[in-house]
């Protein structure tokens, strides 16, 4: 008899709100009791075991991550409303998380006490998986000029029922800033995977509604179809996961979690 088996995705906003309040991300994620996960704005603290690693423990699940930019995370601002960000936010970029790995701050970021009092640490994507890992890689993209963070896609290959398959995470660009030639590139890689006959499944935050993704990757198809952004009162899907003909998409959801700004997704799936 085939294996059932459930796949999340998950982009946690680094653990915290826009005003820095920290979220039970290590909760939520278990919460989703996900075989395979694949997690985008994951945070390390400088000196901590980082996010990731505390949900492949609670779990029992392997883990593989890939830093993604350097920064700071701001901690709780003393007034924070009970919103869960600043509106102005998208504005002025002030939204706890400041990522100056690639490209400098602005001098208003850089000068403010949110800032000067934040606590270091990296920001990353990350794969866990309870299957047992045949191996893993990550495929380097070309650097963008407006970005912030080095984009890459984490590849992890996982044995289910005698059968390899292959795992794709990745925090994409938003088009704006150029994120077609990151597609270019996918397309390239997954060909190379599809010619080999191997079962796929691509995932994560995708900065883009399903539909135009599914344009950029015609030979994957949705597993799952319901909007994830702002997870509040979402209006948009920017979260996706995507899989091959190999699969079967038995059911797939948004799961009503609002600690991050995104709403996690789980599907379940079966190798055909």
């Amino acid at each position: 008899m085939a294996t059932d088996f459930t796949v999340a995705s998950f982009n946690l906003h680094g653990g915290v709100d826009a005003w820095g309040r920290p979220f039970d991300a290590v909760g939520a994620a278990t919460a989703l009791h996900a075989d395979i996960l694949l997690l985008q704005e994951t945070w390390t603290d400088e000196g901590s075991p980082g996010i990731a690693k505390e949900v492949a423990v609670a779990t029992g699940a392997q883990v593989f991550e890939a830093i993604m930019a350097r920064g700071r995370r701001a901690r709780p601002h003393p007034r924070a409303p009970k919103t869960w960000g600043r509106w102005r936010s998208k504005f002025d970029g002030d939204h706890a998380l400041y990522l100056e790995s690639e490209r400098p701050l602005e001098s208003k970021l850089a000068a403010s006490e949110r800032y000067r009092n934040a606590s270091q640490g990296a920001l990353g994507i990350a794969v866990l998986s309870k299957f047992p890992v045949l191996a893993s890689s990550v495929i380097s993209l070309r650097p963008l000029r407006r970005d912030r963070v080095v984009r890459q896609i984490l590849a992890v290959a996982v044995e289910i029922d005698g059968t390899e398959v292959i795992v794709l995470c990745a925090h994409m660009a938003h088009l704006t800033h150029g994120g077609t030639r990151h597609y270019r590139r996918l397309r390239r890689e997954l060909k190379l995977l599809r010619d080999q006959g191997k079962p796929i499944i691509f995932g994560g935050d995708m900065n883009l509604w399903g539909p135009t993704v599914s344009l950029q990757l015609p030979n994957l198809h949705r597993a799952v179809k319901e909007r994830t952004w702002p997870s509040w009162r979402p209006h948009s899907q920017l979260d996706h996961l995507f899989v091959n003909r190999r699969l079967v998409v038995l059911g797939g959801r948004a799961v009503d979690e609002r600690g991050s700004d995104h709403r996690p997704i789980l599907a379940r799936l079966r190798l055909r």
